[in-house]
């Protein structure tokens, strides 16, 4: 069963990008292992908090990303 665990900022997502990332990531493994890993492809999507991760050493923030 292919996986794919995709880590994004909390609350940068509507419902409807998170539906078009997962059909995305959800096509392109299709792509590499054929049609027949579309049904039992898996995709989860983790919405890390502000403070939950960092990038360079550094916490990573809203106002970071742009967002505050």
């Amino acid at each position: 069963m292919p996986f794919a665990n995709l880590k994004v900022p909390a609350d940068t997502l509507s419902p409807e990008s998170k539906k078009k990332l997962i059909d995305a990531v959800t096509d392109a493994y299709a792509d590499v292992y054929g049609e027949r890993a579309r049904a039992t492809t898996l995709v989860l999507v983790d919405e890390v908090v502000e403070g939950g991760w960092g990038l360079g050493g550094n916490v990573l923030t809203a106002e970071m990303l742009g967002r505050s």
